[in-house]
Parts: C-alpha cells; sequence; structure tokens
C-alpha cells in the first residue's frame, strides 16, 4: 500500500493512498526521499476560480480563508463573548535588581469576574525610552516559570505534572520557579529594548481532552460542561488564539508599551497559537511561530513526521471536531499551512525549526513560509528570498524571516536572537 502512495502522482490515488495508509494507522515517515508528491491548494485562487489579480482583492480571498480555517481546522470563537477591563495588581519599578518594572495584569475573560481570567506578567525595560515594542507570548508551566523573581505569584491554574519541574498533583510549588527561563531570558531581551509580557497558557484551558469542562470554552458553552461541540466550534487553540487577542487589549493601553509595535510568540503548540492569533488579530505587528509543526507552519500534504491523524489521535481538543474528517484523507482538506502563513501579509512573520526535530518537519515548516511568497508579493514585500531551504544557523527572509538551527525542540536563547534581529528591521517606528 506505502509503496503504491510513494508511486502516484495523480490527485485520485494520493486520495486513495491516505486511505490506505488510514488503515495502518497513517505510519510516521521521517524519510525525505518517501514523501510522495502532492498538490497545494493556492492561495491566489479564490474557491468558485477566480484569480486574486491585487492586493484589494486579497483582501477578499483572505476572509474566504480565514473562514475556511474557522470551519475546518481551528473552529469559530462564540460571538458575544466579552472584553473585560483589565486591573493592575501590582507595580515595581525596581524589578529584576532595578533593570525593569514589573507589572501583574489580571483580565477576566467572561461575564464573571470569578470565572477564567488571564494574569499578564510584563516587564518594561527601565533603561529604554517608552513607549517600548514588545513581545507577547504564553508559556507552558506559569508565570513563575519564567524567572527566578520572587515577586512573581505562583499559577493558580491546574498544571500538567512534570517530574523535571517539580510538578504534582497539578499544582505549582516554589520548586519549579524558574524551570521555564531558558526559553524566555527576559534580561537580555529587556536589554535590547523590548518589554516581555506572558501568560500561562493554562489559564485560558487546561491542556488535556477534558480540560475545557474547567476552563474558558467551558464556562462560555451554553451546555456548560455537558456541551456538546457543533463539528466547526472553537477547539482549544481557538481559546488560546483568543487570550492572546485578549492581552492585546490591554497592551493597547499601556502609555509604556507601543500598541502598534507588539509581536506575538509561540513555541511548538503555542507557535500554531501565535498564527492562529495573528491571522485573527491583525493588531499583531509581527508573528513567530517556533517549531510549530502539524496545525502549525508545517505543510499537512507532505508526509513526514506528525501527521494530522496523529495530532488528532494525540490531542483530540486542540482542533475543531471537524479537522478529523482529514485524518485518512488529508488532500480534502481546503487549505494548507501556506494559506495560514499568507494571512498575515503583509506584516512580517517569522517561522523557525529544529534540525533534529523531525517531528515538526522542519522541511515542510520552510516550504509553509516559501509558498506563502506570493501573497506577500502582492504587497510588494520580500518574502524569504531563497529557492532552496538554508543551511542551519544560517538565518534568511525579508518580510517572512526563517531559520533551521541546531539542537533539538526548544526555544532557545538561539532562537530569541534571531528574532529580536527581526524586529529590529522590522518594528522600528519608521517601519510602521
Amino acid at each position: 500500500m506505502i509503496s503504491r502512495f510513494l508511486r502516484t502522482g495523480t490527485a485520485l490515488l494520493l486520495v486513495l493512498g491516505w486511505k490506505a495508509l488510514a488503515v495502518d494507522k497513517i505510519p510516521i515517515n521521517e524519510d525525505e526521499s518517501k514523501v510522495p508528491p502532492y498538490t497545494l491548494p493556492d492561495p491566489l485562487v479564490f474557491t468558485d476560480g477566480r484569480p486574486v489579480k491585487d492586493a484589494a482583492a486579497w483582501q477578499q480571498r483572505r476572509a474566504e480563508i480565514l473562514e475556511l480555517y474557522r470551519t475546518h481546522v481551528y473552529g469559530r470563537t462564540p460571538k458575544g463573548l466579552p472584553r473585560k477591563k483589565a486591573t493592575v495588581t501590582s507595580e515595581d519599578h525596581n524589578a529584576l535588581g532595578g533593570l525593569a518594572t514589573r507589572k501583574l495584569i489580571h483580565v477576566p475573560l467572561l461575564w464573571n469576574d470569578k470565572g477564567p481570567a488571564l494574569d499578564i506578567l510584563l516587564y518594561l525595560p527601565n533603561a529604554a525610552k517608552q513607549p517600548v515594542p514588545a513581545f507577547v507570548g504564553y508559556n507552558f508551566n506559569g508565570n513563575h516559570a519564567v524567572t527566578t523573581d520572587p515577586g512573581v505569584p505562583l499559577a493558580r491554574s491546574w498544571i500538567e505534572n512534570r517530574r523535571e519541574n517539580f510538578i504534582t498533583n497539578n499544582v505549582a510549588n516554589e520548586q519549579s520557579r524558574g524551570c521555564e527561563a531558558s526559553a524566555w531570558p527576559i534580561e537580555h531581551i529587556l536589554a535590547r529594548g523590548y518589554a516581555v509580557a506572558t501568560i500561562y497558557y493554562g489559564d485560558v484551558e487546561a491542556d488535556f481532552a477534558e480540560g475545557w469542562k474547567q476552563s474558558l470554552r467551558g464556562a462560555a458553552a451554553k451546555g456548560g460542561t455537558n456541551h456538546v461541540f457543533a463539528p466547526d466550534e472553537w477547539g482549544a487553540i481557538g481559546a488560546w488564539s483568543w487570550g492572546l487577542s485578549r492581552a492585546m487589549d490591554y497592551l493597547e493601553t499601556d502609555s509604556a508599551v507601543d500598541g502598534k509595535r507588539v509581536a506575538v510568540i509561540g513555541h511548538s503548540r503555542l507557535g500554531k497559537t501565535s498564527l492562529w492569533a495573528g491571522a485573527q488579530d491583525e493588531r499583531f505587528a509581527l508573528v513567530i511561530a517556533n517549531e510549530s509543526g502539524e496545525g502549525g507552519a508545517a505543510l499537512a500534504r507532505r508526509w513526514f513526521g506528525e501527521t494530522v491523524w496523529r495530532i488528532n489521535a494525540s490531542f483530540p481538543h486542540w482542533f475543531c471536531g471537524r479537522f478529523k474528517d482529514y485524518n485518512e484523507n488529508v488532500p480534502a482538506l481546503p487549505v494548507d499551512q501556506h494559506e495560514l502563513i499568507a494571512l498575515m501579509a503583509p506584516r512580517p512573520v517569522y517561522v523557525a525549526s529544529a534540525e533534529d526535530d523531525k517531528w515538526a518537519d522542519p522541511r515542510g515548516e520552510f516550504l509553509g513560509a516559501k509558498h506563502a511568497e506570493p501573497v506577500y508579493a502582492l504587497f510588494g514585500k520580500f518574502g524569504l528570498g531563497v529557492a532552496d531551504m538554508p543551511a542551519v544557523n544560517t538565518p534568511v527572509g525579508g518580510t517572512i524571516g526563517y531559520h533551521i538551527r541546531t539542537g533539538k525542540h526548544a526555544l532557545t536563547a538561539y532562537d530569541w536572537d534571531q528574532y529580536m534581529s527581526f524586529a529590529d528591521r522590522h518594528l522600528t517606528k519608521a517601519g510602521q
């Protein structure tokens, strides 16, 4: 079955090949020579076949693609959700040894202030002239995990048990303080003149299949914890993305932050989230996806690393229910991830990979960015500027940035250095 699948070049046999592979639960492939041919949907062709000829027409096509993603991949946000006022609960102008001003901000997410809420940790560089550009993104283990700063309270939401982070009984503790600091070089970012805002993603939704029942989606659902989601209702990535926009609501009001120069960043599943947040909310001036893989920057139609079937089996709560319809027939999916990246145009976007992270399909991530270039060209924007995947540790790009670095699946200081250099070019006031 697999050999027949690899030989075929026609759309019909490709579909049959995917269905055949599904009998074996879609075997995992990490051999580039075995990647079969595939055909990507064209972002510059409307669903009725009309070509997209200019930037004005792209705005119509953009709305069409957004709707396809809402219907088939991430689901749609419920209408009528409130946008509650944020409250600064703490402010210290001498944080991190005087390097920063630390603010703690509380943002209720629903009508009841006792329900789900964001707790934003914001560091502002004291040495920089305000208002400053900012990075905003979720963390995996609680705000206290990104720093050893004792002024940051322990997260109160459910946290996945991880022995290496000293988490037991799904509760944060002092031993876990700073366990994620290597992914958030805060002092280094501040020294470059950027503010850093981060939120624990579990504040929005606990990351397990039934976690929605104790989180935003459960609190917002008409049926409460007995709710049965429609095929196109939002999954966890949709909820997390909506939370990032609520953080953006606050950042626009803080006079120390330049709300026109905010970059949204995410790693892994949170890289998928940053892409979907940036696609829906054009206030994010720059969008960064670090090793976002399947359902993020990597092309779904490439049979390499994690597959649609595998991600839906492992994380059934991340996407909308209809996405599972494509487990055994990915070529029938009406979009692919180059179109998600194209939704950022003409804003700058950065995609990154790691050499040893085959599961995330580094080449598929590069190609996702590469195939978004025609949309950027409509705006006269320079894309990646290379025909082939660059060498390891050799960043490339114009308005679309990309690198693949040595190492494993992680957000590292090297990654941050590339993102800040990219932001230096694109988030200057002259560039806005």
